[in-house]
């Protein structure tokens, strides 16, 4: 019985250094993200982006679009792609095999007329039906196709595509009107970029017009605002950390800017994967290193798109179990990487980060109740060893959250009501009880199911920007 109680004292101090170390790398990112903040707070102002439209450094972009079931929203997002802030860019719609009416109404919107292709296909994708453009709006494509999922959709824009950068985003994410501008800055500064990740925010509960926020605001349901504090957390510190230590291993897949050249020399976006947008970066690092070409993947924070989160615990649980199963799927596939000094920093920090802090921290939170809940029964630990536990795990990151609240407050003032900046506090300081244990249950679903080949999608139910203000639960209630 001694040397049971010892394993469990040896296994829990273990467990508790290894949240010790996890947050503290965190904090870390924080601190390294301050720097990081200011650089491009001030690099560019309102007048000096009016500057960069008449600049002729700008390369065009193409804005890649992959729409399924979008009948309701696709004119307008379309329309709001279309007229972003930016001397040359075009849009390039496919529709992936939908079901309503997605094509009928931009086929009506946009007077649409057939046409051949004009170019080669050097990825190959679900059949296309046909290839379409605009008699009103010179700068838009629509490739209509058989569905075969979003990275299939990707690839047949990619094909598409006439300009050497490309910005894949979600048919749903609105775009502020000059994030191109911001986001496009990297590109031209005589730097190796190849890939560039913007910031991506909470679009429900924010008044919305035309697909443009117009007013920003906190959602009024307690689940989607519980999700700003975390996505602060995740863009505005996490991954300006990491440009510090030598660039992002992830580039969001609803907003992120990448050398057309380069995806199409990887052979594009992989097919059947659950997060398209890992795998993408992790096989351009893996491509650009093995070949010893100097290259740099940033974060900019102050390009900015928003997106609706799930607002409902069903929808929620299946996008943090796909996400965690595609993290999985990834870390898997590449496991090459791993302390490998052959892909520098990518092998030797990044991707030790993802597998150890990111894949298996819930496994090692799980054994940690576990044990610790074992050592209590068998009276190995006392309560206070147990309540060092709770800090180490819960109250640190409960701090950088509010951390990355202040952070965005005092730099970026995102949100205009001091209410909204108080509740975003509130939701901070509660996440870490109730909520975080929902993400890793969640996050332990999807690492399990990853372990048994699960590679399905999972339906992602969304109620729409015209409903995001009626959320039924008040987080001031």
């Amino acid at each position: 019985m001694d040397l049971l109680r010892d394993l469990l004292v040896s296994v829990d101090k273990t467990i508790i250094w290894y949240f010790f170390a996890l947050n503290s790398f965190y904090a870390l990112l924080l601190l390294l993200s301050i720097p990081e903040i200011w650089r491009n707070w001030m690099l560019v102002g309102r007048q000096e982006l009016d500057e960069h439209l008449k600049s002729q450094a700008l390369m065009p972009i193409s804005v890649l679009v992959p729409a399924f079931n979008m009948e309701a929203s696709i004119v307008d997002a379309v329309r709001s792609h279309l007229t972003l802030r930016y001397p040359t860019h075009e849009v390039i719609v496919v529709n992936d095999g939908s079901l309503d009416g997605t094509m009928d109404r931009l086929r009506e919107a946009f007077q649409l007329y057939e046409m051949p292709p004009a170019f080669q296909r050097p990825l190959e994708s679900e059949k296309i039906h046909g290839y379409y453009r605009s008699r009103v709006a010179s700068g838009l494509m629509v490739v209509d196709k058989d569905n075969g999922g979003k990275a299939d959709a990707l690839n047949a824009a990619l094909c598409a595509a006439r300009f050497p950068l490309v910005v894949a985003v979600d048919a749903d994410t609105i775009i502020e009107p000059d994030a191109l501008l911001r986001l496009a800055r990297p590109f031209v500064f005589g730097e190796p970029v190849v890939a560039a990740g913007g910031t991506i925010r909470v679009a429900n509960g924010c008044e919305i017009r035309h697909s443009r926020v117009v007013t920003p605001r906190l959602p009024r349901s307690f689940l989607a605002a519980v999700q700003v504090p975390e996505y602060l957390r995740a863009y505005l510190f996490g991954r300006l950390g990491w440009n510090r230590l030598g660039g992002n291993l992830l580039v969001s897949g609803a907003f992120g800017l990448f050398r057309r050249s380069h995806l199409l020399e990887i052979g594009g976006y992989t097919v059947g994967h659950v997060v398209e947008d890992l795998d993408i970066v992790v096989r351009l690092h893996r491509h650009l290193r093995e070949r010893g070409i100097d290259y740099e993947v940033p974060f900019i924070p102050d390009p900015v798109a928003w997106t609706e989160v799930p607002s409902d615990l069903r929808t929620l649980g299946r996008q943090r179990d796909r996400w965690h199963r595609g993290l999985a799927q990834t870390m898997f596939t590449h496991r090459r990487l791993l302390f490998n000094p052959r892909f520098g920093v990518v092998g030797m920090l990044m991707y030790p980060f993802f597998l150890f802090g990111e894949l298996l921290a819930p496994v090692v939170e799980l054994l940690g109740i576990v044990f610790t809940g074992l050592a209590l029964f068998l009276g190995a630990i006392d309560i206070q060893f147990a309540l060092l536990f709770l800090l180490v795990a819960m109250v640190y990151q409960m701090m950088l959250s509010v951390w990355a609240v202040i952070l965005d407050e005092v730099t970026f003032k995102t949100y205009p009501s001091s209410r909204d900046v108080a509740v975003m506090l509130l939701c901070a300081l509660v996440e870490p009880f109730g909520y975080r244990q929902l993400t890793v249950i969640w996050r332990l679903r999807g690492f399990f199911r990853a372990l048994r080949g699960h590679s399905h999608w999972g339906e992602m139910q969304r109620r729409g920007f015209e409903s995001a203000e009626e959320d039924t639960i008040d987080v001031a209630a």
